[in-house]
Formats: C-alpha cells, structure tokens, sequence
C-alpha cells in the first residue's frame, strides 16, 4: 500500500520538539530515555494519520496534541526549576541515579504520562472539541492500542541481559507490578469521571490532585534503584 501524501498536522511540530529535546539531552538520562519512547510513539500516531487509521483524524489530533502537551509543560517546568506535576517529579529527579536503570526511566514515564495525563487529556480534548467523552472512545482506544503494542518492543530493547533475569530479581519484580494496560483502563475511567466532575469544582479539583499523587507514589516505586 503506497504512503498517502503527507499533510502538516499539529502533531508534526511535537515531534519536532521531542526529536529536538532528545537531540539536547545525555542518552542515559531517564527523561531522554523515555523521550525516545514517547517520540516513537507520537511518529507512529502522525504517520497513521496520513494513512487515515483514524475514523475521526480532528479528535485524534486533539486528544494527542492535548496529551503530549502535559509531558512538555513537565519539561518545560522542571528546565524552569518549577515543580512539575507530583506523577512526574520522580523521574525528574532520579533521572541520573546510577542505580536506576533505562526501562525503569521508561516505565516511570509512561505510569506518569498514561496514568494521570491522559485522563486530563481526554477532558481537554473534549472541551477543545465540544464533545463527550464517548465521542472519543475510538481514538483513545486506537491510541491505547498502539501503546500497549509498543510496550513489548520497549521492554525487550531496553531489558538487561539474561542473567539478570532470575524470577527473585529486583527488576523482574517491578516489571510484575506494573501494566500498562491496566494503567489505559484506569485512565479512561478517570477521564470519564473528570468530565462528569467538571462542574464540581473542589471536588475535581482534589480527583485530580488525588490522581497525581497517586500516579507519583506508583512512580517512585518503579524507579526504586537498584544498583549496577
């Protein structure tokens, strides 16, 4: 199947900032490790979307312009020594620990980013669109869909020898803890919950606040360091 021409979209200028934010940072430094991840993703979105993979491309450029834009105003805070989001600040600051290792800066990036910035992002999105969430149902799930393919290439690229494989390892260990999967379902779920709190005031307001320190605290344990 011949490649449809390519139309500039929003998403583009993303990946422009992410190819330019892993050019500017140290390959071993966790917020570039799941940078590279991140961009991998993002380039796959925009090129399905010059096939047309998308049933409705405008909600899916909203939905993944309004989710990448809560990982770069994290970028954005912590180069400015502002605090970012609570789910984000344990990889801003292990992101040079000796002991933490690649697929751990992964992971902690993609709990942050999947588990409190797409909720957030849906209710963005909706309210750039004028919709419901159920109007977004099938590019969240696409999107999801594409996450959670990546998840195996991402783990088998960046997992360590077999030797240090054994079931009472550490890493084996963290990686049991955590699903990227279920972690998509979740979002969705607070996404919904979000929008129906939208009106509530200091009652979505603390969900939120609630699903950030959430989201961190299962962040700081996945980068637990584990030594060399």
């Amino acid at each position: 199947m011949a490649q449809l021409e390519h139309f500039t979209t929003p998403v583009d200028a993303v990946v422009s900032r992410m190819r330019a934010l892993d050019a500017s940072l140290p390959v071993r430094d966790g917020v570039a490790v799941f940078n590279r991840v991140y961009l991998t993703v993002t380039a796959e979105i925009d090129r399905r979307l010059d096939f047309g993979d998308f049933p409705d491309p405008r909600a899916a450029i909203a939905l993944d312009m309004r989710f990448a834009e809560r990982y770069l105003a994290a970028v954005d805070a912590a180069a400015a020594d502002r605090r970012p989001p609570a789910c984000w600040r344990p990889l801003f600051q292990l992101r040079r620990h000796p002991g933490v290792r690649p697929l751990q800066f992964a992971l902690a990036g993609i709990n942050a980013h999947v588990g409190h910035d797409l909720a957030l992002a849906v209710v963005d999105a909706c309210r750039t669109l004028g919709c419901e969430p159920a109007d977004l149902e099938d590019e969240f799930d696409r999107v999801g869909d594409l996450l959670v393919s990546l998840e195996e290439r991402i783990r088998e690229d960046l997992m360590p020898g077999p030797d240090l494989l054994q079931i009472a390892d550490p890493l084996t260990h963290l990686l049991g803890s955590w699903s990227l999967e279920r972690a998509r379902d979740a979002a969705w779920v607070a996404g919904r919950a979000l929008w129906t709190l939208r009106h509530c005031g200091d009652l979505a307001e603390e969900f939120t606040e609630r699903l950030d320190a959430a989201v961190g605290l299962a962040g700081r344990m996945l980068l637990t360091p584990l030594g060399d």
